[in-house]
């Protein structure tokens, strides 16, 4: 499985060249603009660095994330005049393979205070001088450096503002992220650290999206989801945390830009309990609109019009739309099939709601930070819900059928005509639109979780009854039967057409999948895909012999396996990572090491060099390699480049490379080390060090 993910990781990322040396072509063009025309004596104004950068390619946030380096502006200026601090724009999120980096695309304006002394004379001219520093990534990494220059006139008296740049500074600055009186807290819990805030810029804001950027770099896992608990003052950010974490230790303070939609906050999180309003489940959500304590009854009523208000959410009508055909085929007529089928339904619906709602409780008492929807915060969950919807999909285009040797416990009992179909139909419709909150949901599952399991769940029974109504009423109400369709051949272009939102379902399933894990999960969920298909087309077929009286045995049992390994593809936990130990690279301990007879592996790398980081994580950091290192006792060098050392750099050229990363090989047997690609897999690193062991 690890050499699958590798293959698609190489695929997608498909490395051309190693990370370049410095005086490669740029690819940022930097220039440097201020914010007034001229500059008068005492005054401060913002010169920002313009970076113009090539398209795909990126440069850094002043915490890189997994891999980078951020922007370093040197200053050179007169005697009195003082520059400030960058003022940084809210980054992106850039995901590449395993990690996350932060940083800027295309066009970005890094502004810095510079303030002129107070005896600086008007009619003169000064010249600002920087020298900056930066990496720009895209599948290479380039170092680039520029010297900039920019002569401002000095005048007696503030100058107006310039327009056209001029002004792009200058909201620039004010776009930036700054405080916004929030409070912030965090705690760790065993689900993570838990960061709370709470203030008036985060009241009635949506939170779907919300997004933590640290400005350190230590302190959380980067490439983990961030779960999400909304609450009526703000919200609470679940976070995997990192090693500043470890070992028992807690930072004195955590700080980072919390960004809510497109507005993006400075907070500085100390320890703490967090504060009421900062989450869904927490005590505020207990008051109602006038801040009285809700009460059962309200709770109860609160829950049951959010259960009916959330069938009219964008991601329960797929699920609906599978029984929609079922229920028009008993059209025109006071019919006992279609009454069992709604009772049915509302029996799935009901039960799934108190099953997620004991889990809840259950989670909630032990500790852990989930919220409202906290099934599709697990990936594994997830990718399973999209091949569940995947599979309806399929059945509902007419590529098989159910009811034979491929109906199974999910998309199978969901799709199936009958009480049980439907059972299984409300089940689904609920695991899939929990996340959906809808209007009084919140304040009557905040007060719920707050109270004793058996109001509790007297709150998530109001709940699954409101949700429940419609679709029972439907099928229970003579009258609303009689203006249903009556049977025909329209029904099965009907059950086809239903397929595209299932279609859609699996689609936005497979996004959501790809914000939590990435593109390696993404990569496994898509090959998990094809799988589905090919052992849908292998059931349709299957049934097809079947009917003409042959036995397909083979053909159904190759079908359950294509299956099986699906959902297994998708579910099978990654490989754990192995660190390696290593000893620093010279030319001295490669030739001494060479001596004893031992294989050697050289690794040139940085800790800038995107390329590099992504192989260690899937690659070398990998049982695999370990043992494989272990077993033919491989002596492992690192030769970092992260200063950009000149000897590495002639090293490197000697190989004909530019610059990192690069793999070398030693056998027992002497000779010239053997260059292994710059995109690693498990399975050519094992191979490499097992031929070196065998001259």
């Amino acid at each position: 499985m690890r050499f699958l993910t590798g293959v698609f990781l190489a695929l997608a990322m498909a490395l051309p060249a190693a990370a370049q040396a410095p005086g490669a072509t740029h690819h940022v063009a930097a220039d440097l603009i201020a914010s007034r025309n001229a500059i008068a004596p005492g005054e401060t104004i913002y010169v920002a660095l313009h970076q113009k950068i090539e398209t795909h390619w990126h440069t850094y946030w002043r915490n890189s994330g997994d891999s980078g380096e951020p922007t370093r502006i040197k200053w050179d200026l007169p005697a009195g005049w003082s520059a400030g601090e960058i003022v940084w724009p809210a980054p992106k999120r850039i995901p590449v393979g395993p990690l996350m980096n932060y940083g800027y695309e295309d066009d970005v304006l890094l502004p810095v205070p510079l303030t002129a002394p107070a005896n600086a004379k008007a009619g003169d001219k000064v010249t600002l001088k920087a020298q900056v520093s930066l990496l720009v990534c895209a599948e290479v990494c380039v170092p680039e450096d520029d010297a900039l220059s920019l002569t401002l006139p000095v005048v007696a008296t503030p100058a107006a503002p310039g327009g056209g740049a001029s002004d792009k500074v200058m909201a620039a600055v004010a776009a930036a992220p700054k405080p916004a009186g929030l409070a912030a807290v965090y705690q760790v819990r065993p689900a993570g650290v838990a960061l709370a805030i709470t203030g008036a810029a985060l009241k009635g804001a949506d939170a779907v999206g919300a997004y933590f950027f640290p400005f350190e770099s230590t302190v959380i896992d980067h490439a983990k989801p961030q779960a999400i608990e909304r609450g009526p003052q703000g919200l609470t950010l679940t976070l995997a945390p990192g090693y500043g974490f470890q070992g028992g230790k807690s930072p004195a303070s955590v700080g980072g830009v919390i960004e809510v939609g497109d507005k993006a906050y400075e907070v500085a999180a100390t320890p703490g309990v967090p504060p009421a309003g900062a989450s869904g489940l927490g005590p505020p959500a207990a008051k109602g609109a006038g801040g009285a304590d809700l009460g059962l009854a309200a709770a109860a009523l609160f829950a049951f019009l959010g259960g009916l208000i959330l069938n009219l959410m964008p991601c329960v009508f797929p699920i609906l739309a599978m029984k929609a055909a079922s229920l028009a085929g008993h059209g025109g007529s006071e019919n006992v099939e279609a009454r069992r089928q709604g009772l049915a339904f509302g029996a799935g619906s009901v039960l799934t709601f108190l099953a997620l709602a004991g889990g809840l409780i259950a989670l909630k008492a032990a500790g852990s930070a989930i919220g409202w929807g906290f099934q599709l915060q697990s990936p594994p969950v997830v990718a399973v819900l999209c091949l569940l919807m995947l599979g309806v999909a399929l059945n509902l285009s007419g590529l098989f059928e159910v009811g034979t040797s491929m109906q199974g416990a999910g998309s199978g009992l969901a799709s199936r005509g009958g009480a049980l179909g439907s059972f299984f139909t409300g089940a689904l419709a609920v695991v899939v639109a929990a996340p959906c909150t809808a209007p009084f949901m919140g304040p009557a599952l905040g007060w719920a979780l707050t109270q004793t399991p058996a109001a509790a769940l007297t709150v998530f029974l109001a709940l699954g009854v409101g949700f429940a109504a419609p679709f029972v009423l439907v099928a229970y109400a003579p009258g609303l039967l009689s203006r249903l369709p009556k049977p025909g051949a329209w029904m099965e272009t009907f059950r086809k057409a239903l397929a595209f939102p299932m279609y859609g379902a699996a689609a936005w399933l497979a996004w959501v999948l790809s914000q939590q894990a990435g593109p390696e999960d993404l990569a496994k969920l898509f090959a998990a895909a094809v799988l589905v298909g090919l052992a849908a087309w292998l059931a349709g077929l299957s049934q097809k012999r079947a009917a003409m009286g042959r036995k397909p045995v083979l053909l159904t049992a190759v079908a359950g396996a294509a299956a099986a390994i699906a959902v297994a593809t998708v579910v099978w936990p990654q490989d754990k990572t192995a660190e390696l130990q290593s000893e620093p690279y010279s030319p001295a301990r490669v030739a001494e090491l060479r001596a004893e007879g031992r294989p050697v592996f050289v690794n040139y790398t940085a800790a800038w060099c995107v390329s590099c980081q992504v192989n260690d994580k899937v690659a070398l950091s990998t049982h695999r390699v370990a043992q494989a290192f272990g077993r033919h006792k491989v002596a492992y060098l690192k030769a970092d480049w992260t200063k950009r050392d000149g000897a590495i750099a002639a090293e490197l050229a000697a190989h004909g490379r530019a610059g990192v990363p690069l793999y070398l090989v030693y056998g027992t047997g002497g000779g010239d080390g053997v260059i292994l690609p710059s995109i690693l897999t498990p399975d050519i690193v094992v191979k490499a060090v097992e031929a070196a062991d065998k001259h």
